[in-house]
């Protein structure tokens, strides 16, 4: 078998649409599956269109999936030279022409042909006109009229298109710009592409090509378009559905591995299995278990495979990624070994990182601020007494983990004061939280270290005490 070369060549003239980044995704896994190469390509000739800040936007978002390239990323504008000496091929070989049709002209031709109901194509006035390089005149492909151009599709399977219905493309503009499918096949035959994994709204663009091949004397790669994906409505997936740039996933607090692990099950499946090590992925990924249908969005899924991705992951891997969103709520910066305790006992109730850091205010804030509601039901006057009893005794505890806590409570508040655990445990929370929601008490107070934990009974002591002399 040959070698297997894969490539991505998005268009940077916006951010990375969760469609491209699938795409992108299943180019990567064939590649790693067969010890393959896999190449970023920056399809820039749209130079009106095309931005540094969009490359920028493309590039970190490859980066933040954990999609690796072996070469690239290589750049269209910087490679003219290279479509010029193929398309002076075409020419030499009379595969090409150079056509001086006007816009204008042409486009009062197709409207001239729409009226009379043929088809609205380039009608070859310029074929066989023998012009040269001049001002204003595209280079066009000389299409065969006759025959039929077979796609034989990884995905699709075989796919027939009439030649007849293909007219003269236009490889190089007025302006001296390559046109997509011009400057993509040269793309792929100068990096050995192997297989064209992409969209399947490229499939109308396919039999061009492979005629471009054709006429260049080379040979073909393998082709698999990949169903689109559509919005829960069933509509082309666009922002109604849901964000669509891969970005704003990380900012809304997703794990790559978790976008990465719903891609991939977008259109392609391994039995019932749904989570994926990507170990799993690269091992078991193939074009023939992806879908010939179109796949549908489902935020929900997403969702739920973020919140068993945060469960699973190891706190410490955490913590750089949660670090941002600490930030963004103006939290003061603690150490990273404290923090990862305190994720360790949110893990099991976040969605997302942006839950979990809105979730960290008791940890991260040096002083916390009561519910109002929760304040005036738990701390109340008659709880002054086992506060009491309990600061005492956390005071003398020279253990402060979990299991020494629980000790401590039972002695104190079952076996010295007989009262049920559950009358004491809420106070004691909003106490240290500020609210009635939390981790396990035990959990919350041993992440929080003995001095904090003393520090914020003794205010919620004051606080009673205070209540009980109004």
């Amino acid at each position: 078998m040959e070698p297997v070369i894969t490539r991505f060549a998005p268009s940077p003239t916006g951010y990375l649409h969760i469609g491209g980044a699938r795409t992108a995704l299943f180019n990567w896994l064939f590649a790693r599956h067969h010890s393959g190469s896999f190449i970023l390509r920056i399809e820039d000739t749209d130079q009106v269109r095309s931005t540094d800040q969009s490359v920028k936007a493309i590039l970190d978002a490859m980066e933040w999936l954990g999609m690796d390239w072996d070469a690239g990323p290589y750049y269209q504008k910087e490679r003219f030279d290279l479509y010029e000496d193929h398309l002076q091929k075409l020419l030499n070989s009379g595969h090409a022409y150079y056509c001086d049709c006007s816009p204008e002209d042409l486009d009062a031709r197709r409207k001239a042909a729409m009226a009379e109901g043929r088809k609205p194509k380039y009608d070859g006035r310029c074929r066989d006109r023998g012009f040269g390089p001049g001002s204003h005149r595209v280079v066009r492909f000389r299409c065969p009229h006759g025959g039929t151009t077979v796609v034989n599709d990884l995905i699709k399977g075989p796919i027939f298109f009439d030649n007849a219905e293909l007219d003269d493309l236009v490889l190089r503009r007025s302006d001296g710009i390559p046109t997509y499918n011009f400057a993509v096949v040269v793309d792929d035959i100068t990096m050995n592409i192997s297989h064209v994994i992409r969209g399947d709204d490229h499939v109308n663009n396919t039999p061009r090509q492979i005629l471009l091949y054709r006429a260049l004397g080379e040979p073909l790669p393998s082709f698999g378009h990949v169903p689109m994906i559509l919005g829960p409505d069933r509509a082309r997936m666009s922002k109604r559905h849901g964000a669509t740039s891969v970005m704003a996933y990380r900012e809304m607090g997703y794990l790559p591995q978790s976008l990465i692990n719903y891609l991939v099950r977008l259109g392609w499946s391994h039995g019932d299995q749904e989570i994926f090590t990507l170990q799993e992925l690269v091992e078991k990924f193939s074009l023939e278990s992806v879908g010939k249908s179109a796949s549908v969005y489902n935020p929900e899924k997403l969702l739920w495979l973020n919140a068993h991705y945060i469960k699973e992951s190891d706190p410490e891997q955490l913590v750089p990624l949660l670090k941002p969103f600490l930030e963004s709520l103006g939290y003061p910066p603690k150490d990273p070994h404290y923090i990862a305790r305190a994720v360790r006992t949110l893990q099991q109730r976040s969605k997302t990182l942006v839950e979990m850091a809105e979730s960290m205010n008791f940890y991260m804030l040096d002083e916390i601020t009561y519910d109002e509601g929760a304040a005036k039901k738990f701390l109340k006057p008659g709880m002054v007494d086992p506060f009491q009893r309990l600061v005492e005794a956390l005071e003398k505890a020279e253990n402060f983990d979990e299991p020494a806590l629980e000790k401590i409570f039972e002695r104190v508040i079952v076996a010295e004061l007989n009262m049920k655990f559950g009358k004491v445990a809420q106070p004691v929370r909003v106490a240290l939280t500020g609210g009635t929601v939390s981790p396990g008490l035990f959990e919350v107070m041993a992440v929080l270290g003995k001095n904090i934990v003393l520090k914020r009974m003794r205010k919620a002591l004051a606080y009673m005490q205070q209540e009980g002399e109004n």
